[in-house]
């Protein structure tokens, strides 16, 4: 485990860049599920934090749409560029304050929309792979003239990362991977398979309720804070808006990818210098609802799943918060930040 100690300078950027949960206001009570909001398919309705651009390009016989964040360094620029991939059930928006941070720390930021999520194209008819989302996302970044980035991966961004990672591994600076999920084969271990039908019929029940009671057991060990519901409702929102037949249907075919695309098997493959930050009290396993109550008690079980991978990674350090869960960007961004910073130091 390694301890990180904030030094004075950077306490002070950080200070700058983000407040602590105490010093921030307290957001109103939920609203009821009447007067939640409703987006648009691409999340029409909602502000980025940053000027929203548009890479078109054309892919499996269609035109497509991914979505970007570039941000400039409000710091004195240090030549480096820092792309940031979301999760499953985050946006490239819920990455702002790491945005930045790492902004006034000198890097230019591009925080990214896959295709089918937030944002971006939602295809009626696409096979989703990590391998054509790496792709599509190494071609976002030659458009842009971006050679060799710090890629900071969380949870399925963290799992799409270490895929870029192996298959362009010179065009990663340094890898860092945020509780991603796939650092086990859930298949493997026995969960059921979900056929792809049902999975579309559970996501259409998906609301604001079922996204944070999942949330709350699984990411943040049965607690839960005001500040979490923001990208709750965001997601929510999608379903509940006028797309949400479509938002519904990618999201299943991304859960059948992350399912049946294991990446546990081929960590040894991965070149770049790596760093896992862990929070420990994390339990996501897709699809383990799925199975046996035996099954489930040993899935997702994080400090040992990132012990595990960092020993197989080649080159890779572990940072470990036992006391965070599964965003601990999101729990404690003064310590993650401070993390994040000195890992790229």
């Amino acid at each position: 485990m390694i301890r990180t100690l904030l030094p004075a300078s950077l306490a002070l950027l950080l200070a700058a860049t983000t407040a602590s949960a105490q010093d921030q206001a307290q957001p109103p009570a939920q609203a009821p599920a009447q007067d939640r909001p409703t987006y648009g398919p691409r999340l029409e309705g909602y502000d980025y934090p940053f000027p929203v651009q548009t890479y078109a390009f054309e892919s499996q016989r269609q035109a497509l749409e991914m979505t970007y964040m570039d941000v400039a360094p409000t710091g004195p620029a240090n030549g480096r560029t820092a792309l940031l991939l979301h999760g499953k059930n985050f946006c490239a928006a819920t990455w702002a304050p790491t945005i930045r941070v790492l902004a006034q720390a000198g890097f230019r930021v591009i925080a990214v929309d896959q295709i089918g999520f937030c944002k971006a194209s939602k295809p009626a008819a696409y096979q989703f792979s990590l391998p054509q989302l790496a792709t599509n996302t190494k071609a976002l970044l030659d458009s842009l003239n971006i050679d060799r980035p710090v890629i900071v991966g969380h949870s399925m961004g963290g799992m799409l990362a270490a895929r870029f990672a192996i298959q362009h591994p010179d065009a990663v600076e340094h890898l860092v991977l945020v509780n991603p999920i796939g650092l086990e084969d859930w298949q493997a271990e026995g969960v059921p398979y979900a056929p792809l039908d049902a999975a579309y019929a559970n996501e259409r029940r998906t609301t604001f309720d079922s996204i944070k009671a999942y949330q709350q057991k699984v990411y943040y060990d049965g607690q839960w804070r005001p500040e979490y519901d923001e990208p709750v409702a965001m997601l929510a929102g999608m379903y509940a808006g006028p797309g949400g037949d479509a938002v519904a249907w990618n999201q299943a075919q991304t859960s059948d990818m992350i399912f049946t695309q294991p990446i546990a098997h081929e960590f040894g493959r991965i070149a770049a210098p790596t760093t896992l930050i862990i929070g420990g009290t994390d339990r996501t396993a897709p699809g383990a609802n799925r199975a046996s109550p035996e099954i489930q008690a040993r899935l997702g079980q994080y400090p040992a799943l990132g012990r595990r991978t960092a020993e197989a990674i080649p080159d890779a350090t572990l940072i470990d918060f036992p006391d965070l869960g599964h965003a601990p960007q999101t729990q404690d961004p003064d310590r993650f930040h401070a993390a994040l910073l000195k890992a790229l130091d």
